[in-house]
């Protein structure tokens, strides 16, 4: 397959190169020349993916045209903040029931919409869907095995994509259901953020574990009212996302959390990690979903008050535990 890649970054250039194993033609866009530059000069993603040499039959490129006109499937790996701006770019030259797979994780905060509605709304014409799941990409990119789901509104979709990105360490499921995909895959990075900030208070796995489970309490509230399929919640773009991003050293969310534990302002964090971390991008759009659907969702509140409204984490995590008796289920 030609297939065209908009993001440079780590997940983009790691999907590249497992999409170039594959056997495919694959050209990578990004908007940044010197990053582009970067990757013709030495095929290697030397501020994201250190000592990770990709394949050299990878393009890389500026030119959004290119990347995108006659493409036989698009990836999507912007950061969520952009997948807008990038798909808006992109529009003039994707043709009717071009195939795109977003692949990046969040809401948008000012219409409270999921990324593969955004991409709909901008391409209305391209068949659009989502590849997600536990991968960070400096494991996929080193050919760690890894299992991720990808959904789509036609199953013949899916399992096309499904085709096009397994291999015998990246393992592809199927799923019709994209709302529980995106969501699971969005609100995790904000309870990566707690777990991380736990981290930085010097709590210990006891706590982390109860913010998972708990966490993963308020996520399927919210899922099943939008409409989710709770086994989708409980499977790989839910769960099992949540358990990776809570607790690997490669989470840009558990990390900025740590440091936000330790007493860093979310842009401090952001500056230090030095890659876009989602779960600041999706915390208020969560909160505000759960208000818009009446869902009790008091680990993203506390969130948003430590993000948002300075309040100190530990003030956060002794007012989840001070909260009224009630019954787990």
């Amino acid at each position: 397959m030609k297939i065209g890649i908009w993001g440079a970054g780590s997940w983009g250039t790691a999907l590249a190169n497992l999409l170039a194993g594959n056997g495919h033609l694959v050209t990578v866009w990004s908007i940044d020349a010197k990053e582009i530059e970067m990757l013709n000069n030495y095929h290697e993603q030397r501020d994201r993916l250190p000592g990770v040499i990709l394949h050299s039959s990878i393009e890389f490129t500026t030119d959004m045209e290119y990347a995108t006109r006659d493409k036989e499937l698009i990836v999507c790996a912007v950061p969520s903040p952009f997948v807008r701006s990038t798909a808006k770019a992109g529009a003039g030259f994707v043709s009717e029931g071009q195939i795109i797979v977003n692949v990046s994780k969040g809401i948008e905060e000012a219409t409270l919409t999921a990324l593969v509605e955004i991409i709909e709304e901008e391409i209305p014409l391209a068949n659009v869907s989502v590849l997600s799941g536990p991968s960070h990409a400096e494991e996929v990119s080193r050919g760690i095995p890894t299992t991720v789901v990808v959904g789509s509104r036609d199953i013949k979709t899916a399992e096309l994509i499904q085709n096009v990105f397994m291999n015998e360490v990246f393992r592809v499921y199927t799923s019709t259901d994209i709302a529980g995909i995106e969501l699971g895959g969005s609100v995790k990075n904000v309870i990566a953020l707690a777990a991380g900030i736990s981290d930085g208070l010097g709590c210990g796995d006891n706590t982390k574990a109860a913010l998972m489970t708990r966490g993963m309490a308020e996520i399927m509230r919210l899922g099943v009212a939008m409409g989710a399929k709770v086994e989708t919640l409980a499977g790989l773009s839910g769960m099992g996302d949540l358990i990776v991003t809570c607790t690997s050293r490669h989470s840009r969310n558990r990390n900025a959390g740590y440091l936000i534990g330790q007493g860093k302002s979310y842009e401090e964090a952001m500056s230090e990690v030095k890659m876009v971390v989602e779960g600041v991008y999706s915390a208020k759009a969560t909160l505000l979903l759960a208000k818009k659907y009446n869902v009790d969702m008091p680990i993203v509140e506390q969130i948003n008050k430590v993000l948002f409204e300075g309040k100190p984490a530990r003030d956060a995590m002794y007012e989840l535990l001070g909260r009224d008796r009630k019954a787990e289920v």
